[in-house]
């Protein structure tokens, strides 16, 4: 057993979908005559579109309907991608890398549908994921830790031998209930302003293996 296992955030750690994931949202808007709020993309990034759409887009709180409506705007996301492309970010594939030589578990913790996820590591040709802890996995999104919790459990380890890598502040607020290290990305927030997290990187093949394993030093 190794020290450690790492955990992905997906959107903003793995690829930048951002601008697909925002459209997707204007889209469904204007497909059912809804107005989305001044700032509501940035207030609800790694959330659920769950509580997205009960809660900071206000738009319905009848079960059927938002799950109906989640559902439609991952399918529009999809197009979205299917028709532009997308690619990692800078420094990923890289860091995969240095991970499998080491023989690092990795698990993929996301607020992300599943559907998107698997269609996407099929398109980029990205393996060695040992399990996908997706949106539909858990009942409560992030800032919640349980997305963290079910992947340390899904490869073995308890949550405090886990490096969780993320982008953003519920994330990170997340991994440090769970009892995880946090990397932050600067992908989707400011460096300055990541400062909770155990380390802060611009991308991920900034690391070295032997740098957190210093972490987990004591660690059977």
């Amino acid at each position: 057993m190794k020290k450690w296992a790492a955990l992905f955030d997906w959107d903003g750690v793995i690829l930048d979908s951002t601008v697909w994931h925002e459209r997707s949202w204007e889209i469904l808007a204007a497909e059912i005559g809804r107005t989305l709020p001044e700032g509501h993309f940035k207030r609800g990034y790694g959330m659920k579109n769950e509580w997205i759409i009960s809660e900071i887009l206000g738009w319905t709180c009848d079960y059927d309907e938002i799950r109906r409506l989640s559902l439609r705007k991952e399918e529009i996301f999809r197009e979205q991608v299917r028709n532009a492309g997308i690619q990692t970010l800078p420094g990923v594939r890289e860091w995969l890398a240095e991970l499998s030589r080491h023989d690092i578990p990795r698990a993929i913790a996301s607020s992300t549908h599943r559907q998107n996820i698997t269609q996407l590591l099929r398109h980029l040709l990205i393996g060695g994921f040992s399990a996908i802890i997706a949106s539909e996995d858990v009942s409560r999104g992030k800032p919640d830790p349980e997305v963290f919790i079910r992947a340390a459990r899904a490869l073995g380890y308890p949550p405090e031998r886990c490096v969780v890598f993320e982008d953003t502040h519920a994330g990170i607020a997340a991994a440090r209930t769970a009892g995880a290290r946090v990397v932050a990305v600067s992908t989707t927030h400011p460096a300055d302003t990541l400062q909770e997290a155990d380390r802060v990187v611009s991308r991920l093949d900034e690391l070295q293996v032997s740098d957190l394993d210093e972490w987990f030093d004591g660690a059977t």
